[in-house]
């Protein structure tokens, strides 16, 4: 839990490095713990994809980031499909060794793309997220990552002109401000956690099990969906 969060439009470079380090560091170890069957377990977040699925997935786009493969639709369905294959044939902890190496290089790629690759870290966290979720751990979409986490989700949504939002957030204790703020249009309110504020914009279920209970006010769910689908 976090009482405050650092929120700038000024980008700071080191910001999901961080947060890529502070997950790599609580994730990695609850995965190396698990059993093997646990990686067939089918993500809620992304129904198509099992929890080594969606591990393989995250290790490959920053495998991406690190060696500077961004190539046209390098991260499309199609793109991501072929980057979980190609590890088919590898153990669960070598998806999950290539997670933890990654996770630890990627900050430094991120940091000089400029903010291009910004998005990436925050999928990253929110990926984990699905994977506690789908393994029945607790902090699911917050955790120790949240005070690194929330400051790059407001900028992020600033910078992509998402709709206005004013979020009073459990765990904060000054209101969190997202999306356009240029005035065009009245700012909605949310009330509720910060996990419930995290699968909002990310497209995640808020109903049952793991989602809290919020009050969304002014603004339509889907009009956060910062990731689409």
């Amino acid at each position: 839990m976090t009482s405050s969060a650092d929120v700038s439009d000024v980008r700071d470079p080191e910001l999901p490095g961080r947060l890529l380090i502070v997950e790599r560091d609580a994730l990695i170890p609850l995965l190396r713990a698990r059993s093997e069957s646990d990686f067939g377990i089918v993500t809620a977040g992304c129904p198509e994809w099992t929890v080594r699925d969606v591990l393989a997935h995250c290790s490959a786009v920053l495998l991406r980031v690190v060696e500077g493969r961004l190539e046209k639709g390098a991260f499309s369905p199609e793109s991501n499909a072929r980057d979980i294959a190609e590890r088919g044939d590898w153990t669960n902890a070598q998806v999950v060794d290539e997670l933890e190496r990654v996770m630890g290089e990627a900050g430094d790629a991120i940091a000089r793309a400029g903010g291009r690759l910004d998005g990436a870290a925050l999928g990253e966290w929110v990926h984990a997220g699905d994977v506690r979720e789908a393994l029945g751990e607790p902090g699911a979409y917050e955790g120790p990552g949240l005070a690194y986490a929330l400051p790059l989700l407001a900028r992020l949504s600033r910078e992509r002109g998402l709709v206005p939002l004013h979020a009073d957030v459990d765990e904060l204790d000054e209101p969190l401000r997202l999306g356009d703020a240029s005035g065009v249009r009245t700012p909605g309110r949310f009330i509720g956690g910060a996990a419930s504020l995290v699968r909002l914009y990310a497209g995640r279920s808020v109903s049952g099990a793991g989602a809290g209970e919020f009050e969304l006010v002014g603004v339509e769910a889907g009009e956060l969906n910062m990731f689409g689908g």
